[in-house]
This record gives structure tokens, sequence and C-alpha cells, in this order.
């Protein structure tokens, strides 16, 4: 989960970025009643008023030529496979890929900061002395696509009807949201609760905003395949549902000049293409049809790039090193299932997985095992609990395992045989434990059911991972089968909850807060289409996450992680999987980029642009 700024877009290489919400803001720091050009959680913002363009961007970068990708990251009700509604922001239809370059935030991120945001529909922000409530002041030149002025009621609709009636990650994020009202057409107010998370009015500052005038009369819950009004970069082009979507530059762009997009938005056109075998994809970037590629398979990595465009320097392929976290990746238990309820059977479950096996048969050795849901980052636990996490830990003991409370959980190594049987032994003790038995080969749960395990996924890619996994799981007498269903079943049920195990990778953010709610939260769990896959609901959990968004530094906000990692590595919720800290990229020879690369993200591609000489040389010109 991730916010809807453009610094998502440098994180995710494409400039009409999925929705992100994951958190990475927090209290402001300019003083008490102040007036500002940016907000940012722990410390002074890098560019002052005055800056004129982003370090890594190519102020001068021309315009022109076409991004062809696929849909990389999802939030909401998007997608991988398909989409059949342009509303991207509920809980109905399959959203479609790149919808948020068409719409204008009040103010966008940096990818040299990790929680800094700048001004774009609004040119200041003034705070009030106790932090509840901000006043935006907004550039009266903002228009919308049709002309039509971009004004605070706008911005206050937006967030109003987001929070009632936008999907969950939306409406969850937006509980602590008291109100948002317009006092002129360039001045909204926003007013949080006293209970309000440290970083609520950065995600108030990246949400999109949308035209209440286009919106009277229509029923804002439901797919449409109209596209809605929107105000940013791009604007909806031609499309085929299930296939394809284009987005193409708006060239009076009224914010094109600003300083967060100065260098940014290169493309006349941005595809999307969408394909539902990862090998199909493939053959597509192979035969040009895609010209930008992100590689998320080790195998193709490593022997598939091996054809003539790369022999003839045509194709690049590079690995760029990536310092933001992990993605939160694994397979999740429903602990809503009842086979799922004890911690000792999930953890006899994951102890069946034999990553080094995996890693090194299947995936060429290019992956480390996540341990932690704050993997490559300072807030993962490490070692015994300090004093400032055991004062976080304390109030709960009687409530947590004891494991909590002295060297983290981590997953095994095992020998690397694809059946460790000392890892095998120590599950079936656990399994036995939890009062399941074996009877004729077959292991009965408690109630005495056969234990049958359901993977569901929308996709085969994750199939060779999977099997030998599941066939560990027959040696203690489970039953682990694959379920593969269309994109949209898969959706559904997982907006339902209605799988028993299912993968998912999350975004890591380097400043996290109350967004962790949705993926973690008690009442997350319960909120249908909610991202908390696993149906976490424990006490310890819900508060670390408070104190998470109220974290006044970073060393506050790196304790309470650790805590938080703490507690949910102890409860066995997930079976992770792996990262690695680089991207791979593959590309046609016909972009060129800046010098920099920002801090915090790739650059790819959304600094790039179209480089007609390549193209040229090349033969794509």
């Amino acid at each position: 989960m991730r916010e809807f700024s453009r610094r998502r877009v440098l994180q995710t290489g494409a400039a009409t970025a999925a929705l992100s919400l994951l958190p990475r803001a927090g209290w402001t720091q300019e003083g008490n009643g102040s007036e500002s050009h940016g907000l940012s959680s722990f410390g002074e913002l890098k560019y002052p008023p005055d800056f004129k363009h982003f370090d890594y961007v190519n102020p001068a970068a021309p315009k022109g030529g076409t991004l062809a990708i696929q849909i990389k990251q999802t939030l909401g009700n998007q997608n991988f496979d398909t989409f059949n509604t342009l509303n991207v922001f509920v809980l109905k239809g399959d959203g479609a890929a790149g919808m948020a370059g068409t719409f204008d935030t009040l103010m966008a991120g940096s990818g040299d900061e990790p929680d800094a945001l700048y001004g774009l529909v609004a040119k200041s922000v003034r705070i009030s002395d106790d932090k509840l409530t901000y006043r935006f002041t907004l550039r009266p030149e903002a228009r919308f696509h049709d002309g039509s002025k971009l004004t605070a009621k706008d911005a206050a609709f937006s967030l109003n009807i987001l929070k009632t009636k936008g999907h969950p990650v939306f409406s969850q994020i937006l509980l602590q949201l008291a109100s948002a009202e317009a006092e002129s057409d360039e001045v909204l107010r926003v007013q949080f609760t006293p209970q309000r998370s440290r970083d609520l009015h950065l995600v108030v500052a990246g949400l999109p905003i949308l035209s209440e005038r286009y919106w009277q009369g229509k029923d804002f819950e439901a797919a449409t395949l109209e596209a809605p009004l929107g105000s940013g970069p791009y604007k909806v082009g031609r499309f085929e549902v299930g296939r394809f979507i284009e987005f193409d530059r708006v060239p009076d762009y009224w914010a094109k000049d600003l300083p967060v997009n100065v260098g940014q938005n290169n493309f006349d056109r941005i595809r999307y293409e969408y394909f539902r075998d990862r090998t199909v994809a493939f053959e597509a970037f192979k035969n040009g049809t895609l010209n930008f590629h992100e590689e998320a398979t080790s195998r193709t990595w490593a022997t598939g790039y091996d054809f003539p465009a790369v022999r003839e320097g045509r194709v690049k392929k590079e690995e760029i090193p990536n310092t933001l976290p992990a993605p939160i990746q694994g397979w999740y238990f429903n602990t809503r299932r009842e086979m799922f309820k004890d911690p000792r059977i999930r953890e006899a479950i994951g102890l069946a997985f034999d990553f080094e096996w995996t890693n090194t048969n299947i995936m060429f050795g290019s992956y480390r095992r996540t341990t932690s849901f704050f993997e490559n980052s300072d807030m993962k636990a490490v070692g015994r609990p300090s004093s400032e996490e055991l004062a976080l830990l304390e109030p709960f003991r009687d409530k947590l395992p004891a494991s909590v409370f002295g060297e983290p959980i981590v997953p095994p190594v095992s020998d690397g045989s694809g059946q460790d049987r000392q890892l095998l032994r120590r599950a079936d003790e656990l399994l036995r434990q939890a009062g399941c038995k074996r009877e004729g080969g077959v292991l009965k749960l408690p109630n005495g059911q056969p234990f049958v395990i359901e993977f569901l996924d929308s996709s085969p890619f994750l199939q060779p991972h999977t099997q030998p996994f599941q066939n560990n799981l027959k040696r203690l007498g489970i039953d682990g089968r694959s379920r593969i269903v269309d994109a949209a079943q898969y959706q559904q049920r997982l907006n339902d909850y209605d799988f028993d195990i299912t993968s998912r990778a999350l975004v890591g953010s380097s400043t996290p807060g109350d967004s962790l709610r949705t993926v973690y939260g008690s009442q997350a769990a319960r909120t249908p289409g909610a991202q908390n896959l696993a149906g976490i609901e424990h006490p310890a959990v819900d508060a670390l996450i408070e104190t998470i968004g109220r974290a006044k530094s970073r060393q506050e906000l790196n304790i309470a992680c650790r805590a938080l990692d703490r507690v949910l590595r102890s409860g066995h919720y997930w079976i992770p999987m792996w990262f690695k800290a680089s991207d791979w990229y593959a590309y046609w020879d016909q972009f060129s980029r800046p010098e920099t690369k920002p801090r915090f993200a790739s650059g790819a591609p959304g600094t790039w642009w179209y480089d007609a000489e390549k193209a040229k040389r090349i033969g794509r010109g």
C-alpha cells in the first residue's frame, strides 16, 4: 500500500503510476501557526521556497514519444491482469492502470527525501498551533482539463466523498478527518480530530482532487468507462477494456512549469498493456510492443535476454540499487479460517517452505529471505528488545507470546535439500501439539476434518515456487492445492476474504504511519476490501500502530516499528518470501535520462525522456 503522489512515479517507473497509500509522512516542523511551501516529517525541507526544480531531473528534457509498459503495482480496485472501470476510487470493479496521472493533488513528493511534499495545487499551507487545522492556499490558475477552475470546493468535496464512499484504502485512512470545507475559492480548511495520527495531513495533501461539478448527479460508487474529469498532466486516450489503455500528455497542462513538475511527464503518450501470462508479456517486450520492462522473474533475468535485440545493443538491461524498505511479500494466512486460528499450525506450515532450495534451484540465487515486516530498513527488529521497545510492549505482556520479549522470530535456514527432515519433524510436532492427528497418511484437524489448504491466485507465475512447498505439506499429510481463478474473481474473493492462503507483495515505506491500520489494524480485518488479508486483530498491534502514527522523531518511529515487527513476526501471520535490494530493468535503447539519480528512487522511467536520435539508430524512430 502507498501514497497518491508524484514521488511514486519514480519508484514504480511510470509517469502515471498506480495509487499508493503507504504512509511516509509526519508532523511538520515549520513552526507554530507558520506558513510553508511544503511539509516534512522529522526535519527541514531540502528544497527552499524558490527552488526551480528537483535536483534529479533534467529541466530541459524534451517532450515526445511513447512509453509502453505494464502495471506493476496496484491499489484499491486495480488489477494486474485486467480492467473494466476508470473509477479507481471505489470498491466496485477492476480499476484501470495509470489513472493517477490524470489527477492533481494538493502537494507532490520528492524522490530526494523519504517524507517531504511540496506545493502543487496548493502553493502554501498554514498550520494551527495545535496542528489540528490546516489551511491550504490554492493556486488561482489551477484548472481541470475542460478549462473550468479547480477550487477549494473541489478539494473539500474530494476528501469528504473519499471518506464516506471511497474504497476502504481511502475511507479507512481518513477516519480522523473531522471536516474539509472551502473558506473561499482559494482556501481549503482541513480539520482533524484530536486523535489524529502524525501523518494524516500528508495523506490528505497527496490524495486526488476530483471535480465536484463533474460528479453531480453521478453515482460515485459505480463502475464506469467514462473518464472522470481530472486536472493532471495526462488525459485518458484510447483504450480497449482488459487489453490496453493510453494516456495522452496534456500540452497546455496548467502546472507543467511548477517546480514539482519540471523535467517530468516527458512522454507524449503512456500506454499500459495487459497480459495475463508473463511469458506472453515478455514476448511483447522482445518484439517491441512494450519498450520498458521491469523484470520480476529471476530465471528470465538470468537466461531470457539472449535474443537478437540484446546482442545487437538495441535492448539494454540494467540493475539499479534500491535503498527503500523491501516489499512485504509472502503467502498470507487467512486467520478468519478456523484451521488457521492456532499460531502453532501457522508456524508448522511455514516450516514446509524451503527457501534455500527454492532460491538456488528456481531463482538462480538472486534473492535473500525476507524475515521482517520492515525488511531492508532501520525499522527491522534485531536482537533482544531495547528498554524503549519493552516500555511499549510490557502493557500487553499477558496477551503476547514469550517470543516477543526475546530474539525476534526468523524463518529457519534449511539444509537446501528441498525436504529438510529436521524442519519437517518440527512441523509435525507443532501440528500434534495443536491437536492435529495423522490417520492413514492424512492429517486431520482437531475437529476431525482432513487438513486441506487452497492457495488462491490469479496467475500460475508462482507455481514453480508453490508446488515444492505443497509437496512438503503432503509429506505432513496436508493436502495443499492451488486454485487459479480469473482476475475479476480473484479480486472479489480477496475483497470478501474468501481464501485460505494467498500471496501478496505490499510496498514498503520509509516513514510508516497510520496507514498501517489498513494493513494490520483490527477494524480493517472486519472491513471488506481492506488490505488486512491475514485478518490480524490484536490490541497490541492496534496500540503500536497508533504509537507509530504519532512518533515525533525518526528514533521514536524506529523504536515503535521494531516493537510492532516483533509482535507481527511472533504471530506467524504469513510465510515470508524473498527480496533483493535492487531493481531489474530492460528497455529498448530509445530513452535518455538525467545524470543524477534521486536518492530514494530509481528515477526509471519517470524522469527519463524519449530520445529521437537513439530511436532512429535502433530503427524505431
